[in-house]
């Protein structure tokens, strides 16, 4: 009580809340038969990094999700080393090893090549900062780039965390993550797992609770927001939930993502709907009250998440992720704004201009009115473009258009929104099955799918109603006995199909051969221009 008292009078704050030293925990070390992690599931790789590092005196474990999902019974598929090492310490050790980053520079250690190729990343244990301490960091970084070697602090007045290769203890790194469960550290040689924040108890009870303050935590790094939701749903299906207290500064916090760089949240938006559970996201998000707010584009994801295209897109993606197979952002960003360029697409069509640029029309003022300039009008866009614009194109079966079609780089991508298209009902089904046959077919096979195609186009130009003209009623006969609105005179008995104007056209005759007989079968026909 008296060191609190002391504390508080020399103008430091109690731990837990904002600005205040937080409690790093009580290092605790659980043996293999207490955490049960099956070693198995540890990917060689990684365990060879760690033993690596520990021959050379440091520290080293495997750390965050890989471990939880490790305690889960789960194989994880990514795994992080935290160690004790400098990163270029941790770069002097391994002959493929590269240092990355910004305002967080880890190594990475890369085993393998070409698609085999799996990289390791390798973090060194950062020191906790806050507020009080902030103002005395002067940083170790070696090589920190110019925007960050002539900053002073690391938090900003509102506690957000502006610099991080600030290298701590274990203890401290510990408390710089976020949900207990995410923080501790698995040593694969010695096979003990330590944890200083009671996370094998939060995982044992499936709750996800913040470290410290959770309000502070969220101004440190409102992305923290973006997490805690991710995390949510993708443990949900294995019975987690927040902890309420976690919970609760949520919906009020929310207001600090305006704070973080477009670039960022457009990443994040991503790993909300592409890492295999974005049903589950879009449930979280709506039983956490924040179904609005977050992104532009995560919002319209979130309304249309019930409509039948988008939510046969969302499940797709899902199922994708979870073969193991891979997913672009571009089509499911195309599915979800699909609804926006057909509406302008067919109000331009309504309006009788070319279909061609009044699609291109309306794909520009979705550009303009939902992406803006994040990644707008990079690859990204040039692949939602090609993928829209490829949808008219799989009505056109005859000539030269499917073999170009099959060639084109996007066309897997632009064939399986059709697909999706199709199951929902917006396509005859006819017409995905005819492209699913003709793009894996040989030649004869081709040919063969051609002539079908023009069979059923001759059987739907025969079943369209024929439209009949109607023939003009007679002019009224003129008194003197000319035709109406004309000043000639009779008309010639040979003048035959009225003109648009209702006017009689005149047939033009040959004029005789000169010094010829009759006109008749070998008269000559006039000379040109006359």
């Amino acid at each position: 009580m008296i060191k609190k008292f002391l504390d508080k009078l020399m103008g430091k704050s109690t731990p837990g809340t904002s600005g205040g030293k937080p409690h790093f925990g009580k290092r605790e070390e659980v043996p293999a038969s207490v955490h049960g992690i099956n070693p198995e599931l540890v990917d060689r790789r990684a365990a060879e990094v760690v033993a690596t590092l520990k021959q050379a005196g440091f520290e080293a474990y495997i750390v965050g999700g890989a471990v939880r999902d490790l305690l889960l019974g789960l194989r994880p598929k990514d795994f992080d080393v935290a160690t004790n090492a400098t990163p270029e310490q941790v770069k002097g050790l391994f002959r493929r090893a590269f240092i990355i980053g910004k305002r967080f520079r880890i190594v990475h250690v890369v085993h393998g090549r070409g698609r085999e190729h799996e990289v390791i990343e390798v973090s060194t244990f950062r020191a906790y900062l806050d507020n009080a301490a902030a103002g005395q960091v002067a940083g170790n970084e070696k090589t920190s780039k110019a925007q960050l070697s002539g900053m002073q602090h690391a938090v900003d007045a509102s506690g957000r965390v502006l610099r991080d290769n600030v290298w701590g203890p274990q203890d401290e790194d510990a408390t710089r993550r976020d949900f207990t469960v995410n923080a501790m550290y698995y040593d694969p040689v010695s096979q003990i797992v330590v944890d200083y924040h009671k996370g094998l108890q939060d995982a044992k009870k499936k709750t996800l609770r913040m470290i410290g303050d959770p309000a502070t935590r969220y101004r440190e790094d409102p992305v923290r927001i973006i997490r805690a939701v991710r995390f949510a749903a993708k443990l949900s299906g294995l019975g987690f939930s927040i902890e309420a207290k976690s919970a609760a500064p949520l919906v009020q916090s929310q207001a600090l993502l305006a704070e973080v760089p477009q670039s960022r949240m457009f990443d994040e938006m991503l790993k909300l709907l592409q890492t295999g559970h974005a049903i589950a996201t879009i449930e979280q998000l709506r039983k956490l009250g924040m179904a609005k707010g977050i992104y532009p584009l995560l919002d319209v994801a979130v309304e249309r998440a019930d409509t039948p295209f988008v939510k046969a897109a969302l499940v797709d993606t899902d199922r994708r992720v979870n073969e193991g197979k891979p997913v672009a952002p571009s089509f499911l960003l195309a599915c979800v704004l699909w609804e926006d360029v057909r509406n302008g697409w067919q109000t331009r069509l309504n309006q009788r201009q070319h279909p061609l640029p009044a699609l291109q029309e309306a794909i520009d003022e979705v550009f303009d009115k939902r992406i803006g300039d994040v990644s707008g009008r990079g690859k990204l866009a040039a692949d939602m473009r090609e993928i829209w614009v490829m949808q008219p194109r799989f009505e056109k079966r005859v000539g030269n258009t499917p073999f170009g079609m099959v060639m084109q780089p996007r066309f897997r991508a632009g064939f399986d929104f059709m697909r999706l298209r199709a199951d929902v009902g917006e396509v005859e089904e006819a017409l995905a099955e005819w492209w699913q046959d003709f793009q894996t077919a040989d030649d004869e096979r081709r040919d063969d799918l051609m002539d079908q195609a023009k069979e059923e186009q001759k059987a739907r130009q025969k079943a369209q109603p024929v439209v009949k003209r109607v023939p003009r009623a007679a002019p009224a006969p003129d008194p003197r006995g000319l035709p109406q609105g004309s000043d000639a005179g009779p008309v010639d008995s040979d003048a035959e199909f009225p003109s648009e104007g209702g006017a009689p056209k005149k047939r033009r005759r040959r004029r005789r051969k000169p010094g010829g007989a009759g006109g008749g079968e070998g008269a000559a026909p006039a000379a040109a221009g006359e």
